[in-house]
């Protein structure tokens, strides 16, 4: 429908009812904000928007909009990281401080440690982690996504799992002194 100048914008409003949900909750599970996930997605769907001649439909059109979520969810954070002129780090703390305020969070206790373990995370690891858990995407499917290996995704999403159980367990530890 894309393909046809006068099916175009039906079929551009049918993408995005059909993906707008998920590609919102995969955005925002990396940047929690609820305001920062909006203007990402909005410039996910613009991209989109903008690619539909491109798509060459080799891949899976979901494949290809969760690829460029993940970019412009990248690139969010790396213009956010120069903008601040800080360490990845500081940037990761600033979405620790989102996850204590009560307005973006709604979380249990538990759920509050996930989400700050998972902060804790290298990039990379943190999509994947995300893409698995949260949105049981397979590896096969992230691997077109995020142009990686199979055997690279399964282990990052192991280390990823590791760091988030020795995190979990030294914060209940802290707690328990």
């Amino acid at each position: 429908m894309f393909r046809e100048d006068k099916s175009r914008q039906q079929a551009f409003r049918l993408i995005v009812n059909r993906y707008q949900r998920k590609l919102y909750w995969h955005i925002r599970r990396i940047l929690v904000d609820h305001d920062d996930t909006d203007d990402v997605l909005q410039n996910t769907f613009i991209k989109t928007w903008k690619g539909l001649d491109n798509f060459k439909e080799d891949a899976q059109l979901y494949t290809w909009l969760y690829r460029i979520a993940t970019n412009e969810t990248m690139s969010f954070i790396r213009q956010r990281k120069s903008e601040l002129m800080v360490r990845y780090g500081d940037v990761e703390y600033s979405i620790e401080d989102k996850l204590h305020d009560g307005n973006n969070f709604k979380g249990d206790e538990i759920q509050k440690k996930l989400q700050l373990a998972i902060q804790q995370l290298p990039e990379k690891q943190r999509i994947v982690f995300t893409m698995k858990y949260f949105e049981d995407i397979r590896y096969e499917d992230m691997s077109e996504i995020l142009d990686t290996s199979v055997g690279a995704l399964k282990a990052s999403y192991h280390h990823a799992v590791k760091k988030i159980e020795e995190y979990i367990r030294n914060t209940s530890e802290e707690r328990t002194m």
